[in-house]
């Protein structure tokens, strides 16, 4: 089953290439029995990942239950997971069968698995490890053949480092890791799914779903949407039950939602304001090159002066003066004798920066004004990085500082062959 066929399957909208490839590797894993840790932000759909990879696994006739570890107090969760005997806790009536002896032969979705108590941890990494696993109150060794995808939205090396996550059992449950993007790292998918969740409110109450002007659709593309897909989806059916007007501008959008506005990029701007601004990131990346440049020179300058025992000012006050104000240091021709070489203008001998047999290896050259075109310097910033990273987009779209749909569409643009 590939890509397409699975997002059709399961409802999920978006083109973005790290979806694609979260995507990607479900697909492949779904087949093995191998440990799953799906990391992302809330809300952007780590149970839809779980549910791909057991409707696609050989396990998919068996059963599949999903447990978020942060919901379950922390005195019950291992009854909970692993069961217990009659009388091993205050309240244990009865003997209690735990998910890993219920779900058998099927799969266990462990959501927010950072929540879980240390010694929980414990007995999982065992189940893990040998498919064993004790009930609570019972010395008596069971059997599981369960398949465990896990999921967080926390740094678990963090959690490590603070000794609330066992290294072990990170390692076990990161056999096979897949990051799903969250909605601000696939900003091309944002209206798509806008869309979508306005044609289905729409649909389901018989009413015209609301539009966005393009003012609206820039605001919510600049929004960072802490909540991820959640979000969007709840603000979309506030808007389509409350608003009277289906075409909503940015300043209608704001009455809703106010924390649209916070973004570091303008919410209401020009159409061609993010092609510019990322223009202006790749000069700025030239200028800085150009600076280096400059005091490449500068060091090249003074190291000549050294070598010859040309006599001038002291090497820092000089390099003071040239970093400040270049303007009051006084050019040869206003006053020839302030800064007078070694060798006296009395004698025949004169100052040489490099010696004739020196001079003798450099030939003459033709000096060609430089071009300024920004044009032609984006596009010679773009071929030296595809040539630095030997064609690889993604590499070279990194070191730039863009995007790599951007970089495409620049490659394209400047016809730059590959």
């Amino acid at each position: 089953m590939n890509i397409q066929s699975i997002k059709q399957r399961y409802g999920i909208i978006g083109s973005s290439e790290q979806l694609d490839r979260g995507l990607d590797t479900a697909i492949r894993v779904a087949s093995t029995d191998l440990t799953v840790l799906i990391r992302g932000e809330s809300g952007v759909g780590k149970d839809v990942f779980s549910r791909i990879i057991h409707d696609l696994s050989k396990r998919k006739h068996n059963n599949f239950i999903s447990i978020n570890c942060g919901a379950i107090p922390e005195g019950t969760i291992n009854s909970e997971l692993f069961g217990h005997e009659k009388g091993a806790f205050t309240g244990a009536s009865s003997d209690r069968k735990g998910y890993f002896e219920t779900v058998n032969g099927g799969t266990i979705f462990l959501d927010e698995i950072g929540e879980m108590p240390l010694d929980t941890q414990a007995y999982l990494l065992r189940v893990l490890e040998s498919g064993e696993y004790l009930r609570v109150g019972s010395s008596k060794v069971q059997k599981t053949d369960v398949r465990v995808i896990a999921a967080t939205n926390v740094n678990l090396e963090e959690k490590i480092k603070q000794g609330k996550f066992r290294e072990d059992l990170y390692y076990r449950l990161n056999t096979v890791p897949i990051k799903i993007p969250s909605l601000k790292e696939r900003r091309e998918d944002i209206y798509k799914l806008f869309r979508k969740f306005s044609v289905d409110i729409a649909e389901k109450y018989r009413m015209d779903p609301v539009q966005l002007d393009e003012t609206a659709k820039r605001l919510i593309v600049n929004y960072s949407w802490p909540g991820n897909i959640r979000e969007l989806k709840n603000l979309v059916e506030q808007i389509s039950i409350l608003s009277d007007n289906k075409m909503l501008t940015a300043e209608s959008l704001l009455q809703y939602s106010p924390n649209l506005s916070q973004t570091n990029l303008p919410a209401i701007k020009k159409q061609d304001d993010q092609e510019s601004l990322q223009e202006r990131e790749i000069l700025f990346k030239f200028l800085f090159d150009m600076k280096s440049d400059l005091n490449d020179l500068k060091n090249l300058v003074f190291e000549l002066i050294k070598r010859n025992q040309l006599e001038v000012p002291q090497i820092g006050q000089l390099k003071q003066i040239l970093d400040t104000d270049t303007s009051v240091f006084p050019s040869y021709e206003e006053k020839p004798n302030q800064y007078p070489v070694q060798a006296s203008y009395e004698t025949e001998e004169k100052p040489v920066i490099l010696s004739t047999e020196e001079q003798e290896h450099y030939t003459e050259s033709e000096v060609v004004e430089e071009n300024l075109s920004l044009d032609e310097k984006i596009k010679e910033l773009i071929i030296k990085a595809l040539e630095k990273h030997r064609g690889r987009r993604r590499d070279a779209a990194a070191d730039l500082g863009i995007s790599e749909r951007t970089l495409y569409r620049k490659i394209k643009e400047y016809e730059i062959s590959e």
